[in-house]
């Protein structure tokens, strides 16, 4: 099934869930929507255990136990990939439509080989009819094009520094020019020099023409302000927030982005001078997931009609939505009030 769209990738209330041995479900992605345009960029944050991983491997369309598929569309390029075989996804939508550096990714590469004879594996999988000689001409010039050093083919995984696996895998992750390219905590443990480097790497991809389009999940908001066009924040499976970089950064409006934002350190002008605060509670267990709204009992906005009335992502302008029965003008009261007070 072949659609127009003007995006790289849409997805549309995408859900998926985890099976459990005892036969009970978790939704980790429930209800799911975005939108990446070519030449662009989004960034997924929220807190370790809110979905962002799940999400990232569900939008590959690549489904094994315990994940599974539930609804929803994905579209890659104007072409639906819902739903279809396992099979069929590996040979002809991973690593030439969209492509995945996992969390790890330093040890994907496989310790008993050369990288470029991981490469050859790759290529070969997709199209077995292409030379060595091939393989090795397109490994060089696109290494060289990333910065990295021809040398690096030649060299087992365990004879290169952990910022350099990370560089490699990216490398390798886009050798066969994947339209989307999902990159999983990319810049976890490393250093701050070799995140840069690994941050100038991913904008580059783009930039150049390597993808057409980027999703970068982490963590940390302040890290997507500097990467991504886009932000969306997920909590407990949905979407809580979607804004531009600028605003999910400098102006959140949902109380989980707020509170997300002023329990990290910002080195940001306008940013620095912000009193960190944490979060309490955790995150509901998504076997049984609260009737209402998912933050309700660590929100200190909370309302009694907020634990039980369903919420749904409310329009907040051009791009932006945010998922609160508060009204915008009311969270904006609130959030003004605590400024002059912490100012005190």
């Amino acid at each position: 099934m072949i659609e127009m769209s003007n995006f790289m990738l849409e997805v549309r209330d995408l859900t998926t869930k985890y099976i459990t041995r005892f036969q009970e479900d978790v939704y980790a992605v429930d209800g799911v929507s975005l939108q990446v345009e070519e030449g662009k960029s989004l960034g997924i944050a929220g807190e370790s255990g809110c979905g962002k991983s799940t999400l990232a491997l569900s939008l590959m369309g690549y489904y094994f136990p315990p994940l599974h598929y539930t609804g929803g569309e994905i579209i890659i390029d104007g072409r639906n990939i819902s739903g279809m075989d396992p099979d069929d996804v590996r040979k002809s939508i991973l690593g030439t439509e969209i492509a995945y550096i996992p969390q790890s990714a330093m040890n994907a590469l496989n310790p008993t080989q050369k990288v470029i004879h991981f490469i050859e594996d790759v290529v070969l999988a997709h199209d077995p009819t292409e030379s060595k000689k091939f393989i090795y001409d397109l490994a060089r010039a696109n290494f060289l094009l990333l910065g990295l050093p021809e040398e690096v083919l030649h060299k087992y995984p365990v004879e290169l520094s952990g910022g350099m696996k990370q560089r490699t895998v990216i490398a390798v992750s886009v050798i066969l020019s994947p339209q989307v390219l999902i990159a999983d905590e990319p810049s976890s443990a490393l250093d701050v020099t070799t995140q840069k480097m690994v941050i100038k790497m991913l904008r580059g991809l783009v930039e150049n023409g390597f993808i057409k389009s980027l999703i970068f999940i982490t963590h940390e908001l302040p890290l997507l302000y500097n990467v991504t066009d886009d932000i969306m924040v997920m909590y407990a499976g949905q979407i809580v927030e979607k804004a531009s970089a600028k605003e999910a950064v400098f102006d959140p409006l949902h109380p989980y982005a707020k509170g997300l934002m002023g329990s990290i350190i910002v080195p940001e002008e306008g940013l620095r001078d912000v009193k960190l605060t944490a979060i309490p509670g955790v995150p509901p267990n998504l076997k049984d997931p609260p009737e209402g709204c998912r933050f309700a009992e660590r929100c200190k906005y909370v309302m009694p009609e907020c634990k039980v009335t369903s919420v749904p992502l409310c329009d907040a302008g051009v791009g932006r939505a945010y998922r609160c029965i508060l009204p915008e003008k009311t969270l904006r009261e609130f959030y003004s009030r605590e400024a002059n007070y912490n100012a005190r």
